[in-house]
């Protein structure tokens, strides 16, 4: 990583959609577009290309692997990969590792927390989740709002082993409390949803966004685009169905056939709910199953989906940024930002090879 010194940035920065600059500079790690008087400082660093906000994951899980929480020095690493791919910015969408020292590290993204995972008894990965029932839903959402930073998740739906199926996990009562309870402590609520049957009710409930929404209907979009819902797609994720339906099969052939069939309409699903107007914002759901890392190709899998390319930028940049809260490339900003060889409108897959990426004013890539 660089010294803190000043950097010039040159060539076109893509402050927003429509808002296109020639050149920014990074001055005690903050944006301006004035350029510093001369000698005022050391001799700034030159670097040419199409810069970006820091990319955004929305849906990341640092401190957490495939069987549940990690040391630090794994979540060190998960953070690192998620950098080194222009990630600066992670909604970690649950967690049961206490990432708090990620904020003392001036090298590692930036981590907007959503508390522990809340399931239901039995009903979710093993170490993943606090595991409760209905009446106690409201009292941990509490307690998990107050650990994060502006957010909080619970499980919606997950295999019901008696039915053979996803269903829902929680009675309309519960999940009407929680969210209240959700909001008055001043947090948003999210959920983990794969299928159909939980959705109308936390939607009319209040909650303000769901994680995968692969059970998005014609019946649900237009209530999601009226209410303002966001969804969290995870494709990247949505592409291990197939092979989660093989393993599980012989057991629970119902399940199987389900998620194979929430796998086929995937694209379809998500172009539907863009279409409609409901926010769509770029997650990986990296750190169960799958590696850090993967936020270029999650964009690459919305336009294969449908969405058009700025769309799909603004979703892991611009759109994420204003939606969690965070700032952009205006002056007095973080100098957060990624820088490219070619406009990333013009072929989203430029985003899997970052030039630079600047973080809190330095070069660390």
């Amino acid at each position: 990583m660089s010294d803190r010194g000043i950097l010039h940035i040159k060539g076109r920065i893509l402050a927003g959609p429509e808002d296109v600059r020639d050149e920014l500079w990074a001055v005690d790690g903050r944006v301006t577009y004035e350029p510093p008087a001369a000698g005022s400082g050391p001799e700034p660093v030159v670097v040419h290309g199409w810069a970006l906000p820091g990319l955004v994951d929305a849906h990341c899980h640092v401190g957490l692997d495939a069987h549940g929480p990690v040391d630090d020095s794994t979540s060190e690493k998960q953070a690192l990969a998620d950098r080194e791919a222009g990630t600066l910015l992670i909604r970690d969408a649950g967690s049961p590792s206490d990432t708090r020292w990620v904020d003392d590290r001036e090298d590692l993204p930036r981590i907007i927390r959503a508390g522990r995972h809340i399931a239901r008894t039995r009903r979710y990965i093993r170490n993943y989740a606090h595991e409760i029932e209905p009446g106690d839903l409201a009292a941990y959402i509490r307690r998990e709002a107050r650990r994060g930073d502006g957010w909080v998740k619970i499980v919606g739906d997950w295999i019901d082993r008696a039915e053979g199926d996803l269903s829902a996990c929680w009675p309309r009562w519960a999940v009407e409390e929680a969210i209240e309870a959700a909001h008055a402590e001043g947090a948003r609520m999210t959920a983990h949803c794969f299928a159909e049957d939980s959705l109308r009710d936390l939607v009319e409930a209040g909650i303000d966004c769901i994680e995968h929404a692969t059970g998005l209907t014609e019946d649900t979009i237009p209530l999601f685009a009226e209410r303002g819902v966001a969804i969290v797609p995870t494709l990247v994720n949505i592409a291990t169905f197939p092979h989660l339906a093989s393993g599980g099969e012989a057991k629970f052939p119902r399940w199987s056939d389900h998620m194979r069939r929430l796998h086929a309409r995937r694209y379809d699903t998500v172009r539907s709910a863009h279409d409609a107007g409901i926010p769509v914002f770029v997650g990986t759901d990296a750190g169960g199953a799958l590696p850090h890392g993967l936020v270029a190709k999650e964009v690459e899998e919305l336009v294969k989906a449908g969405i058009p390319p700025l769309a799909a930028l603004s979703a892991t940049t611009w759109g994420a940024r204003e939606w969690l809260g965070r700032p952009v490339l205006e002056e007095g900003a973080p100098a957060d930002l990624v820088v490219y060889d070619s406009d990333p409108r013009e072929d989203v897959r430029v985003l899997a090879g970052p030039r630079r990426v600047v973080l809190r004013g330095r070069i660390v890539q």
